[in-house]
Order: C-alpha cells, then structure tokens, then sequence
C-alpha cells in the first residue's frame, strides 16, 4: 500500500477535556506557532504530573509552554500555571477576544487566537532551562508524539499493552 495512502484520512481523536472554545484557541495558536518554526503536541503531561495545555519545540530547541485559558472562570479557578515554568524556556497564556488581557500577569506571555490564527501580543521573558531539565521535556515530547502517532496507525496497539 502506498505510504500516502495508509495515512489518508487519519484524524486525532479529541480527548473531551477541552471546551469548544479552548479547542479553537488551540487550533489557532498551533497555527501560528507553526509559522514560527515550533512544533507542537497538545496535552503533554509533565513529569510533576501537570499537564501542559500546548508545548512547543522548535529546531534550536527552545521550549514554550502555552496555558488556554477559554474564560475569566477558567483564569480564575485554575492557579496551578506557576509550576509550568520549571519545564520551559517561555511561558504563555493563549485566550480569545471575549476574555481580557488585563486579568492575565504582565509577567507571562500573552497570545490572542482564533481558530484561524493567532497573535502574540505579549512575549515572553526567556528563563533557559537547565540542560538536564531541557534534555528530559524534549524526550518526553518526543516520546508522546511517536506513541501517539502510533496509536492513530495502529489502533489495536492498546489492546497489546
């Protein structure tokens, strides 16, 4: 079969956590990042147990962290972001129009998307990793990505494991 083929059609099956809203500001922002050269899983779960909203690599090896936040409710009862910032090189908050910037710290990165695209309004401050620190998120994206392609290819693989 021809390798183009066998892949034709394969979609990500949504995982049902994120909202209609947080979906469209991931799509938008994994858009945008992409044009800045990073490449990027949704979902990632840190080895502090965390899970990253977006986490994005790109070629130099720098790390972002992007934390959705789809409302002021959702700002608001989730204050766990701070422990992010051990696991990246720059930290973001990525939201819509309908949610205020002026709610989110002026200290974090700031990203304005659609499900079309996105903006960074605010950058990030660069605080580099360790590299021992850096070597063990790249494995870990690394890894997740590779299982999860595996698994849209060969969906009996859980019934192996």
């Amino acid at each position: 079969m021809e390798q183009s083929k066998q892949y034709e059609g394969l979609q990500v099956p949504a995982d049902g956590r994120q909202s209609e809203t947080a979906l469209r500001i991931q799509k938008g922002t994994c858009r945008h990042l992409r044009t800045l050269g990073f490449s990027t899983l949704p979902e990632l779960t840190l080895k502090s147990g965390r899970r990253a909203d977006l986490i994005s690599i790109n070629d130099k090896g720098e790390i972002w962290i992007i934390e959705i936040k789809s409302s002021i409710e959702d700002f608001r009862i989730d204050q766990k972001w701070p422990e992010y910032r051990d696991y990246c090189d720059r930290f973001f908050f990525a939201t819509i129009a309908d949610v205020p910037e002026e709610i989110f710290p002026q200290s974090e990165g700031f990203i304005l998307a659609d499900e079309y695209g996105a903006d960074i309004l605010r950058d990030a401050p660069l605080v580099k990793l360790a590299a021992a620190r850096r070597k063990a998120v790249t494995l870990r994206f690394g890894q997740a990505a590779a299982n999860r392609l595996h698994r849209l290819t060969d969906p009996t693989l859980s019934e192996l494991l």
